[in-house]
């Protein structure tokens, strides 16, 4: 089995050399960059399997580069890695399509951890073309339609993409800022109202399987136990 390529943008070296050390004592194989430019490079020759990008760097910044990136690749895992850790910062990262943001400083336990919720959640998007298992039902998030024994039932766009977060994050707690941020676009108040709006139509849909919750864990997000 080949080994999961990280490619690292980190320009202060020896965090750098530090990180890339314990990522490949876990047997992940990792290709240290020094700025964004040479991060670009790098992603262009070898297109790895998880980004994990400073936003501070020479050249070309995180931002910047994982902009580039979702020009032409919208799935690739990209994390970043910064001190950067304003609201505003964070809302900016998740809105050019990083799907995770750590802060420094930080524990490598908790970057490898992160690291594997995002290679599941991307085994799962590869699958996403099949029926998924949510409890008692089946989820084609493709199709927009949840299926009870041989009953369907037809879901909107939004409702579908949704039900994708949450089962991507089950049983976990999916931040509330980044639902609204990949779906609406901004976690502004209006924003936030419509989306407990489609919370509430997803808990009806899911009735009939009491083992299925919607969880609302105040000031953080929502939480899908099944």
């Amino acid at each position: 089995m080949s080994k999961v390529r990280i490619l690292l943008a980190e320009d202060e070296m020896a965090l750098g050399m530090i990180i890339q050390e314990s990522l490949e004592s876990r047997d992940f194989k990792v290709t240290l960059c020094a700025d964004g430019q040479q991060a670009w490079d790098s992603y262009q020759n070898s297109k790895p399997d998880v980004l994990v990008l400073d936003v501070m760097m020479p050249k070309k910044d995180g931002f910047t580069l994982a902009e580039q990136i979702r020009k032409t690749d919208p799935y690739t895992p990209i994390i970043f890695l910064t001190s950067k850790s304003q609201t505003e910062d964070v809302l900016k990262g998740f809105g050019l399509g990083a799907n995770d943001y750590v802060r420094k400083p930080f524990s490598m336990e908790e970057l490898i951890v992160r690291i594997k919720a995002q290679l599941d959640r991307q085994q799962l998007r590869k699958n996403q073309s099949d029926w998924l298992s949510l409890g008692k039902y089946e989820f084609h998030p493709t199709k927009q339609l949840l299926k009870l024994n041989e009953e369907e039932c037809h879901l909107t766009a939004r409702e579908s993409q949704l039900l994708k977060i949450l089962l991507e994050n089950a049983n976990q707690i999916t931040d509330r800022s980044l639902i609204l941020t990949q779906i609406w676009g901004s976690d502004d108040f209006f924003n936030a109202r419509s989306m407990d709006v489609f919370i509430t139509k997803l808990r009806k849909k899911l009735q009939h399987d009491d083992q299925i919750q919607i969880l609302n864990v105040r000031g953080f997000g929502y939480k899908l136990v099944c």
